[in-house]
């Protein structure tokens, strides 16, 4: 996955000139953060130094997993065409970025963020584009009432991680509220992300939801440690991406889980590919997630005709 031209473009601009020692240290820090899921009551970029790290290193990321999120939600619901956005922890607006991209009537959004280094950020990357129109909002999601009337499309990535345990059941029921018609949910690709996927899967399914993605059921996940629901998709590293990260590859691949849930249902959807594909010469095996709330894994051969053709083009995260 490439970023739109314009983000990328606008990314290159605000990280010309900086040290590459600096942002890689920086990076490096902020990394470390997301990974250890510490709560230690600091903003995670809190100055300049901060920001272009994660506009360098976490940004591209978080836009493909979010992306991501969002083509199975156009791929099951192809009538779905949100005009109004609401974006809780937005960071430099990153998911609006992937919203406009996937639902060119998005027409406005509202922007929650703590950081302002982060939201002056966004507001630069966002100059030149034709992005909807923007509302910039500074709240905490975990204890201040959100103003505003319902949003079609509510967004609420790698944030969960953020809010300590007793505040996210909270926090959810204030961004249910606040859903016009469907919510998303995007953590780390990691088993404990998961496992807050999971319970605001299962929160919000008792409180009326329903389960558009991934799931192809309402059921309890089937999936039990040490195995857990995540997928991937790869994204393209920039040369200062690449040394930003001290890496060598031209691209990363980004682990998240999530969840979209609606106030509609959606039309059935067919099982899901939780796993990257096996191939081999004339078979292919998935590991699947299917509408009875089972998940088993499949072999598809030649002898299977078009359904074996499907299963052969098929990725993780796909529906079949």
């Amino acid at each position: 996955m490439e970023l739109p031209p314009l983000l990328r473009k606008a990314i290159d601009r605000a990280l010309e000139g900086i040290a590459l020692t600096d942002l890689a240290a920086a990076a490096a820090t902020l990394s470390r953060r997301y990974r250890e899921e510490r709560h230690d009551g600091r903003l995670l970029v809190a100055n300049r130094r901060d920001a272009l790290a994660y506009i360098a290193a976490r940004l591209p990321a978080t836009y493909a997993a979010v992306r991501a999120s969002f083509d199975a939600i156009a791929d099951i619901r192809p009538d779905f065409a949100p005009r109004t956005m609401l974006d809780i922890g937005a960071g430099p607006a990153t998911a609006l970025w992937a919203a406009a991209d996937c639902w060119p009537a998005l027409a406005d959004a509202l922007l929650v963020e703590a950081s302002p280094v982060l939201r002056a950020y966004g507001e630069e990357l966002a100059a030149e584009a034709s992005l909807p129109h923007m509302t910039w909002r500074m709240a905490n999601i975990a204890s201040d009432a959100i103003d505003g009337m319902s949003r079609d499309l509510v967004t609420l990535a790698y944030v969960l991680n953020e809010l300590a345990p007793n505040a996210r059941q909270m926090a959810l029921e204030r961004l249910w509220r606040l859903t016009a018609d469907t919510l998303i949910i995007v953590e780390p690709g990691t088993p404990a992300g998961w496992q807050r996927i999971l319970a605001a899967r299962r929160q919000l399914i008792e409180s009326g939801a329903h389960v558009i993605a991934p799931c192809p059921h309402a059921h309890e996940c089937p999936l039990q440690p040490p195995d857990w629901c995540h997928f991937a998709r790869r994204v393209a590293r920039s040369r200062l991406h690449r040394q930003a990260k001290g890496a060598e590859v031209p691209w990363e691949d980004e682990k998240f889980s999530y969840v979209a849930l609606s106030r509609r249902p959606a039309p059935a959807p067919g099982a899901r590919v939780i796993a990257r594909p096996r191939k081999a010469t004339g078979r292919v095996t998935l590991k699947l997630c299917r509408p009875d709330g089972s998940s088993t894994d499949q072999l598809f051969s030649r002898r299977d005709g078009d359904l074996f053709k499907r299963a052969a083009r098929s990725d993780w995260g796909s529906s079949l």
